[in-house]
């Protein structure tokens, strides 16, 4: 699977893996620790280790699926002929209203700082739109209506 990361992402994704994989040799300690003990039916501790060492390891996974799939974008690289990944976009409502948003994937998306996600509904109403389009995006209360002002690419750091 292939997705598209800043370099930050990446070593943010990196970062996580350690953590993920220490935190998976701790847990493993304490799990075998838990069965030292007797009988682990009735052993509240036990089988909360069991269960986050299986979320630990289904993240795990995805992580270096990530990883192992990612490219890398890089600012001079992106194409900004139409909405997509790597790119900010400005975009108009029906009232008027101006939003500037930088297209991420799901890993570095942050709306707090107007990162929004690749398969975020906003996006997928504005994707592969040219400067000059009226998209209609469908969101949990309807439908609106953008007008796709700006194609510049995004600061990706």
């Amino acid at each position: 699977m292939k997705i598209y990361l800043t370099q930050k992402g990446r070593d943010k994704l990196i970062e996580e893996l350690e953590m993920l994989k220490k935190r998976k040799e701790t847990l493993k300690e304490e799990i075998a620790k838990a069965r030292e003990f007797g009988d682990i039916r009735e052993n509240a501790e036990y089988h909360a280790s069991k269960e986050t060492l299986s979320n630990i390891i289904n993240r795990l996974d995805v992580v270096e699926n990530k990883i192992r799939g990612a490219e890398i974008l890089e600012s001079k690289n992106v194409d900004i002929s139409a909405v997509h990944i790597g790119v900010n976009v400005t975009i108009q409502d029906e009232n008027n209203n101006t939003y500037k948003y930088t297209i991420v994937d799901s890993e570095e998306a942050d709306p707090t700082i107007n990162k929004i996600s690749i398969d975020s509904p906003l996006t997928n109403g504005l994707l592969d739109h040219k400067i000059g389009d009226i998209c209609t995006v469908i969101v949990p209360i309807g439908t609106i209506k953008f007008k796709i002002l700006k194609i510049e690419p995004a600061t990706l750091n």
